[in-house]
């Protein structure tokens, strides 16, 4: 098993449930300062109040036309500016996957190039729903994602029929160029498996279950091991 502090420092600690209270929020702030995991990725919504808590001590990560992706890209555009106004360090964008599906490959090019310039000098990551996907649209998101320049492309939202797979990471590898990482993101729920996308390639894990599951496996014991 790897070091769990290398685990971790990959980790995108995510909370997006419909649900989601300040008091929940706050605690998964708190756990990702203390277990330094790469981001806290929240709601919108939160952005601001998460940003004034943590205080730069973490990079405060948001979904932007979540989960669905079919909000125009103007809309995508407003929620990317005022996510960043509002202090959010990283962005999670969803693609319009009818688009890809009719073929409009120039117009997903087109709404990610315009996030990518909304973004600035903030991390984006392209979510593309790997599970609504053929392997060829796969291949084709991986092609506009590396020549858009994106930071990452990422498997899923966590919302639809299913998350990341071994299979697509090793797929992403072999396709995306130098400059994109890979975000495996939904249903990630051990330590085992986190590792293994890890060694596929993946550079980033969005997951709720990681931090809880080191938590209890070090309670007691005051340290990482």
């Amino acid at each position: 098993m790897a070091d769990m502090n290398e685990i971790l420092r990959h980790v995108d600690h995510t909370l997006l449930s419909q649900t989601a209270t300040w008091e929940e929020i706050r605690r998964i702030c708190d756990d990702g300062m203390k277990y330094h995991t790469a981001s806290v990725c929240i709601p919108a919504s939160y952005v601001k109040q998460a940003a004034e808590y943590v205080k730069g001590r973490i990079p405060v990560c948001t979904v932007i036309g979540f989960p669905n992706g079919y909000s125009t890209t103007e809309a995508k555009v407003f929620e990317t500016k005022d996510a960043i106004a509002n202090g959010a360090d990283e962005i999670d964008m969803v693609i319009n996957i009818g688009w890809l599906k009719d073929g409009k490959d120039e117009l997903v090019k087109e709404e990610i190039r315009a996030l990518k310039e909304a973004c600035g000098d903030h991390i984006l990551k392209v979510i593309i729903e790997t599970c609504l996907l053929t392997d060829d649209e796969k291949i084709r998101m991986c092609r506009i994602v590396t020549e858009v320049g994106a930071d990452y492309i990422k498997t899923s939202t966590g919302f639809s029929k299913a998350g990341a797979t071994f299979a697509d990471i090793e797929l992403f590898a072999s396709h995306v160029g130098p400059n994109v990482k890979i975000k495996a993101a939904g249903g990630i729920a051990s330590l085992e498996d986190a590792e293994r996308f890890l060694k596929l390639g993946a550079d980033r894990l969005g997951t709720s279950r990681i931090v809880k599951i080191v938590s209890d496996e070090t309670a007691g014991t005051g340290r990482l091991s």
